[in-house]
C-alpha cells in the first residue's frame, strides 16, 4: 500500500497530470496531518480516488462550514483500515486561544479518553497529528512546541509510525524527515511525504 501524506503547504504538483495520470502513481491513501484547504483535501481525494484521512491544524478554520468532501476525520477516534489501526488528534499547543489550540492538559484528557478503546483493540499503529511530540521534531516558541503527551503515548503504545506536520522545514532527502525515538520513527510530513507499508521498515 502506497501513502501519501500531505501537511501545512499547497503542492499544485500533486494535482497535476502527466500523460494522464497523477503526478504519484498508484497512491492507496492519502493522510493529511492539517493545515491546509478543505478544498485542497476534496481535489486530492477526487484526483487519487483514494480514501482519505485528516486532522486539523490550528489555522484550519473553515472545515465546519466547507468540510472536505468524501474525506474522513480522524480526530479523537481509533479505526482500521486494511487491519492497520490508526488514531489521530488535531490542533497544536495553546498559543493565542484561537481555534484548534490546546493546553497539554487538554490534550491529554482527549488522549485518557481512548484508553478503553485503545485496549480493546490491542493498541495502534499510526499515529497522524499536527503537532509534534514535545522535544522530537518541535521548536521552542509557544506555538510550535508538541505536546509530552505524545511522547508519553509512544513510550507506552509503541506505534511503529507517528506522523505530524505544523513544523515548517525544507528537507534535502526524506531521511532528514524522520526522528527514531524508541520503536517509534516520528515523521514531519511538511509539504508531502510518502512511503509505501508494509516496505519502508514500517512494518
Amino acid at each position: 500500500m502506497k501513502v501519501l501524506v500531505v501537511a501545512d503547504t499547497v503542492r499544485e504538483e500533486l494535482l497535476e497530470t502527466a500523460g494522464g495520470s497523477p503526478l504519484l502513481p498508484d497512491i492507496d491513501l492519502v493522510i493529511s496531518c492539517g493545515d491546509l484547504p478543505p478544498e485542497y483535501l476534496t481535489s486530492l481525494k477526487a484526483r487519487y480516488d483514494t480514501p482519505l484521512f485528516y486532522v486539523l491544524g490550528n489555522h484550519d478554520l473553515r472545515y465546519k462550514s466547507s468540510p472536505p468532501l468524501g474525506c474522513t476525520s480522524i480526530n479523537r477516534r481509533l479505526i482500521t483500515y486494511k487491519d492497520i489501526r490508526i488514531t489521530g488528534f488535531s490542533g497544536s499547543r495553546w498559543y493565542n486561544g484561537n481555534v484548534n489550540q490546546f493546553t497539554e492538559r487538554e490534550m491529554t484528557g482527549f488522549i485518557r479518553r481512548l484508553k478503553f478503546t485503545l485496549w480493546r483493540k490491542k493498541g495502534v499503529d499510526w499515529v497522524v497529528t499536527h503537532a509534534p511530540p514535545r522535544y522530537i521534531n518541535d521548536e521552542e516558541d509557544r506555538c510550535h512546541r508538541g505536546f509530552n503527551i505524545y511522547r508519553t503515548f509512544i513510550e507506552k503504545y509503541k506505534p511503529p509510525l507517528f506522523l505530524h506536520g505544523h513544523i515548517h522545514k525544507l528537507f534535502n532527502n526524506d531521511d532528514e524527515r524522520i526522528t527514531r525515538y524508541d520503536n517509534t520513527k516520528v515523521i514531519n510530513c511538511y509539504g508531502y511525504y510518502t512511503f509505501t507499508f508494509p516496505t519502508d521498515g514500517l512494518s
